[in-house]
Order: structure tokens, then C-alpha cells, then sequence
């Protein structure tokens, strides 16, 4: 820390020293909001040396977390993409409910360990009324976003905090929650709070056309390629007309804050009818139209006219909805296919409940892992969980097609594009993923110059062949794989930054084979997939012994070769032993002529844990697969929320 950032930081211990001993409200060396919020600190009585740090009971948490399901699920992938840039900082993000009540958080270790010393973390009360000044709080407060460095805390104890904070609203207006990111101060970076405002925008969009599905939603921008980022305006319209929502950026281009916006209509803002521009989105080629606004400056928008439409008239099949209604929630089983995919290992089931929260919702999903680890696996799961399941998955290998073929294989040509081309043109991989997934398989190996027309692609639903004029409507979900982290691509300039920020609404890291805590039962659903009904066969002993201490760098691709090969060796048999092992397989596991001796399984601990223990941890862990969803969880476990609510209250009193 310079001298000059210890100079600031002396002056504003002092000045807060001054505020709180003799009252004397600080000129110059503190701004506006701070000194307002020691004020109101200072009404309620707060202390300076105050030690008490209220955290709600893990049931209340639960409760909390329920009830803001939609808030979570929104908030989680923006949250890790938000870590990804911060991470190694001694930082961390975290997630506030309306009344400052931390949801959910993730951060550096080192970081998270000091910071649950304040009860900085899940369960954790922020709001200034029991924190005094403090990010998460004094943005609720405000109702803007704030940044709290270090002596500018009210409480003496979270002085070694530095803190951005923005609060995020619902596209009524209304606060949801805080968004955050907490760090050690020494660390303290000067854009921190521009990336907590951009993620809580994120979020804040992502919210908008899922809450509006039988209403009119319009994106706009004066730039046309602005449309499709965060920073599109969006605005919804009931289908009569009459103004509903708007988000910050729309209000920014209409020149009107919420409060003016009551009352307007369609036709009070846009120069067009609705009807003609509903007509115009339905038959024009292009799906980004021109509009003018009312003050006459000309404006890009796409337009969705929602299920209320008749896409024949233009006009409301439905009635309007009454105003203060809400649509409820749709419930979705979980699909079996992408559960299945994990035995009991905690890193699958985390990931699992992740991808399980976001499909269905248009996001589209990156995933990480080395090779061999069932990226494509996962990724066909995710198609046959997702609304497009009936239609087509296509993968594509990016890093195995020639650069000189990758753009007529994703985009198609025309008869006669160039020499050598089919005789009828090719539609395209893109194309042939419409109404179904694209699955773009090792996506950091795509050459730059061909990840601008990819990004167009996504953001205006359009592909336009080589050689060809006319341009395709296509409607895809879009996974992508890599054995690399696509953000160091990002940063040695091989690989855009729009692009990256496009395709990862939500990253999915896959653990080694080595790392999974149920490799063994994965090794026997291995064998039984590949000896079919009509046989059975083991593993022995000593070979399960091997299975358990072996490295697997070819991960489960290795698992699956190494027993389909033990199956032809075996002929006849019923049990394979170390025989049908290579020598190079079991050399690799560092056991030689002693693996009986060498590779041994540690015992599992005994059964004789009480019940209540047994249950406690079985809440517990089926709360973690869950995200912390009551609803989900107790129909998991087949008894009713309110039993679920009565445990967890039991557990936090210490009764059975």
C-alpha cells in the first residue's frame, strides 16, 4: 500500500474518531453516503467496539433461501463468472437477501476463514441496523451502489474489510438483494465495484423475460450490436400497450426515472404502433428492427411478443393480467438421465444441482475437465434434460477440424462457394442444431478470426451461408466444452472476450476420476453397461483395490478402455482378477509384483453413528444437492416442507 492510500486511510480513521466522539460531521476527507450512513448508525445506538455479530439460525437461512429461489438461481453462474475474475485476491462474493441476510458466497480460502470470524458468510446479518456501516447494508440503505474501505466500517472488527456493493432490483423496481465482493483492504482494487454494478445488471436482466411470459418484451439499444449484452435496455408492455417494467438501461434511454414511467404506455415512448411492429418482427428476415422513441432518436430492437399474442392478428388472445398478480413457479422433476450421472461423489452432486437449476432457462453452459473426464457425456445429459430434448445434438470438435474448413462446417455454403464444394451447398452445423443443442467441443481452440461471425450468430439467432444471401433463423441451446480454462485464452488474446462472456452463463468444472469419491461404484456401472443384461461379472478384491489407488490420467475414458479390455481377456469368466490387467496399467498405479501389499483401502468407519447424527447428515447433504431449495429437498426425501422446517429447527435447538 502506498503512502498515499496510508495518508487517506490515517484520515479517515481520524475523522471517523472525530465523528464518533464529539459529532464533528467531516469535510472533504469522507463522502456523502458514508457520513450519512455513520449517522443513522449513531441514531440506532450501534458502538463502535460492538462485538456482537448476529448470524440467523440455519433454519431461518433455509427459509430465507426458499423464498428467494429465483434470486439464487439467477445469481449463482454470474457469481462464479465474478469469483473467476477476482479469485486470488483474498476476496470474495457474496450474495444479501432484501434484509441484508447473506444467501449464498464464494471466495478464496484463505479469505473465507478470516472473514467468517465477523460472520461474513451464509447466514451472516449485514443490514446497518446490527452491522452499522458496512457495503451490503449501507447499499440497501441507499439503494446504490457503495463501496466501504476499511475505517470507514462503523465496527471497529471490520476494519480489515474493503467492500463493494450494488443493490439488485426486480424489473418492478423493487429490491431484491445485494450483490458483493469482500476483500482483505490491503488488497483493495479500484474496479472492483464497475464489476459488482455490471454482475448485478446481469443478474437484474436474466430476470425479465422468465417473469413476463404472456406480456411483450423489447430489446433496445442506439447501437445495434449492443443487443444481446447487458447493456441492452429491455422494457415490457402488457398486450393492450400499457408499460409494466423497465430495466436501468431502458429508463436511461427513455430519459425517465420509475416514478415518471408510471402511467406510460407503448405509444407514449415509440413513434410505431405496436401492432405494426409486432407484424414487422414476425415477417422480416432480419429479427433486429429499427424504432424511434418519442424525443426522435433512433433506436435497434428485437421484439418478443409473448404466449398471450396471436401470432395471426397481433392481438391479446388472453386477458390482460390484473395488476399485484404473479405467475407461480413451474415445478420441473428432475431429470433422471443427468442425476444419474453421479454415484455420491460431492463434487458431481454439487455440479449436478447447479446444471439441474439452470435447465430450461436459455443459459447457455460451459464446461471444464480434462480429457476423458465425460464432458460430451455431461453435455448430451444436459440436451435430454433441457425444453429441446426432441430435437437434435450436435457436437462439433473444434480442435479436430482442418482451420481452413471450421467456417463452411459451422456456417454451411452455397452451391458454388468455393472449389471443391457439394454440388447442393451444406447447410451447416449450426443449422442442423436448430430446435436442439449445438455442442461446441474444445471451444478455446477456434481461430479468432472466425469467433466474431460465431458471436453474431448467438446474439441475432441468424446464420447466413458462405457464398449465400439469404440468412436462417435458428433457435439452439449452445453447451461448450474445453480441457483449458477459455479465460487465460481471454487474456493472451486468442480468444474474445465478448465471445467467452457469451457462451459461459454458467461453468461446470468436472473432477478427475482420481478426485471422485465414488470411482468404484462408477467402475461397476462401467462393467455392467458393457456386459449387458444377459451376463454378470465382478471385480475382484484386489483389482477394486487398484481401481481405488490408481491415478487415472486418462480419467474415465481410461476406466472404460481398461475394462472393456479385462472383458475381452476374460472370455468366459465371471470375475476379473489381475491377470486382465496390463502391466503398463498396473506400473502406472505404483504397485508392481505388491499391489496386494502396496495398494490397500483405507477401512471405513464404523456404523454405529446415532440416528439422529445419521439424519442430521443425510438433511444436510441433500440440502447441499438441492442449493438449499426446502421444496426440492423434502420431495427428495418424501416428507412435507413443514417436517423438513420442524428438523431443521430441532437441529439448530440441539434436540433430536
Amino acid at each position: 500500500m502506498g503512502s498515499l492510500a496510508l495518508d487517506k486511510l490515517n484520515g479517515v480513521r481520524k475523522a471517523r474518531e472525530e465523528f464518533l466522539s464529539h459529532g464533528v460531521i467531516p469535510v472533504g476527507m469522507v463522502n456523502e453516503t458514508i457520513i450519512r450512513s455513520w449517522q443513522r448508525s449513531a441514531t440506532r445506538g450501534i458502538g463502535m467496539e460492538r462485538g456482537e455479530t448476529r448470524c440467523t439460525p440455519r433454519y431461518d437461512l433455509m427459509e430465507r433461501r426458499d423464498k428467494n429461489d429465483i434470486l439464487l438461481l439467477r445469481s449463482q453462474p454470474v457469481m462464479e463468472n465474478l469469483y473467476h475474475e477476482i479469485c486470488g485476491t483474498s476476496s470474495m462474493v457474496l450474495l444479501a437477501d432484501s434484509e441484508g441476510v447473506v444467501l449464498h458466497s464464494i471466495g478464496d480460502p484463505d479469505f473465507v476463514d478470516q472473514a467468517q470470524k465477523v460472520y461474513l458468510k451464509p447466514g451472516g446479518i449485514w443490514s446497518e441496523g446490527v452491522n452499522g456501516t458496512n457495503a451490503i447494508g449501507t447499499a440497501l440503505e441507499e439503494q446504490a451502489a457503495v463501496q466501504v474501505h476499511s475505517s470507514e466500517h462503523y465496527i471497529d472488527k471490520n476494519r480489515f474489510l474493503t467492500c463493494s456493493a450494488t443493490p439488485i432490483f426486480d424489473p418492478r423496481g423493487a429490491v431484491l438483494g445485494a450483490l458483493d465482493v469482500s476483500g482483505d483492504y490491503r488488497s483493495q482494487q479500484q474496479h472492483t465495484l464497475a464489476l459488482v454494478r455490471l454482475s448485478a445488471q446481469i443478474i437484474e436482466n436474466q430476470m425479465f423475460a422468465p417473469e413476463f411470459p404472456n406480456d411483450i418484451v423489447i430489446c433496445f439499444h442506439l447501437k445495434p450490436e449492443f443487443i444481446g449484452t447487458l447493456y441492452e435496455g429491455i422494457a415490457v408492455f402488457s398486450p393492450q400497450g400499457d408499460f409494466i417494467a423497465a430495466n436501468r438501461s431502458a429508463l436511461l434511454q427513455f430519459g425517465l426515472d420509475r416514478f415518471r414511467m408510471i402511467g406510460q404506455s407503448f405509444a407514449s415512448l415509440f413513434s410505431i404502433s405496436l401492432k405494426k411492429l409486432l407484424e414487422q418482427g414476425r415477417f422480416q428476415n432480419h429479427p433486429v428492427l429499427k424504432l424511434q422513441l418519442k424525443c426522435g432518436a433512433d433506436v435497434y430492437g428485437r421484439v418478443w411478443p409473448g404466449a398471450s399474442i396471436s401470432p395471426v392478428t397481433f392481438l391479446p388472445i388472453v386477458p390482460a393480467r390484473s395488476k399485484g398478480s404473479k405467475e407461480l413457479p413451474v415445478v420441473r422433476e428432475e431429470p433422471t438421465l443427468l442425476t444419474g450421472l453421479e454415484l455420491g461423489d460431492s463434487k458431481m452432486q454439487a455440479l449436478i444441482g447447479k446444471a439441474l437449476r439452470v435447465v430450461g432457462h436459455d443459459i447457455p453452459i460451459m464446461i471444464e475437465g480434462e480429457s476423458g473426464t465425460g464432458k460430451e457425456l455431461l453435455a448430451r445429459a444436459l440436451h435430454l434434460a433441457g425444453p429441446r430434448k426432441n430435437g437434435p445434438f450436435i457436437p462439433v470438435n473444434c480442435a479436430s477440424i482442418p482451420e481452413g474448413l471450421i467456417e463452411s462446417e459451422l456456417f454451411g455454403y452455397e452451391d458454388g462457394a468455393f472449389t471443391g464444394a457439394r454440388r447442393k451447398g451444406h447447410m451447416g452445423k449450426i443449422r442442423e442444431a436448430d430446435k436442439g443443442t449445438l455442442f461446441l467441443d474444445e471451444i478455446g481452440e477456434m481461430p479468432l478470426q472466425f469467433q466474431a461471425r460465431l458471436l453474431r450468430v448467438l446474439q441475432d439467432h441468424m446464420v447466413t451461408p458462405l457464398g449465400g444471401s439469404n440468412s436462417f433463423r435458428v433457435e439452439i441451446s449452445v453447451v461448450c466444452a474445453t480441457n483449458r480454462r477459455v479465460r487465460d485464452a481471454v487474456a493472451a488474446g486468442t480468444f474474445r472476450e465478448d465471445l467467452y462472456y457469451r457462451l459461459n452463463g454458467l461453468l461446470l468444472t468436472l473432477p478427475r476420476l482420481k478426485e471422485r469419491e465414488d470411482r468404484l461404484l462408477l467402475a461397476g456401472k462401467i462393467l455392467d453397461q458393457c456386459v449387458g443384461e444377459e451376463r454378470s461379472v465382478s471385480i475382484s478384491p484386489r483389482v477394486l483395490r487398484i481401481f481405488e489407488n490408481h491415478p487415472w490420467p486418462g480419467n474415465i475414458r481410461q476406466m472404460h478402455n481398461v475394462l472393456r479390455t479385462a472383458l475381452a481377456l476374460l472370455g468366459d469368466g465371471n470375475e476379473i482378477t489381475l491377470d486382465e490387467l496390463s502391466e503398463d496399467f498396473i506400473d502406472q498405479a505404483g504397485c508392481g509384483a505388491n499391489v496386494g501389499e502396496r495398494c490397500e483401502i483405507q477401512p471405513v468407519a464404523g456404523n454405529n453413528a446415532l440416528l439422529a447424527d445419521n439424519e442430521a447428515r443425510f438433511i444436510s447433504s441433500t440440502l447441499e444437492r438441492t442449493g438449499g431449495n426446502i421444496t426440492a429437498a423434502a420431495r427428495m426425501m418424501g416428507i412435507g416442507r413443514n417436517t423438513l422446517y420442524r428438523k431443521l429447527r430441532g437441529q439448530a435447538a440441539g434436540s433430536p
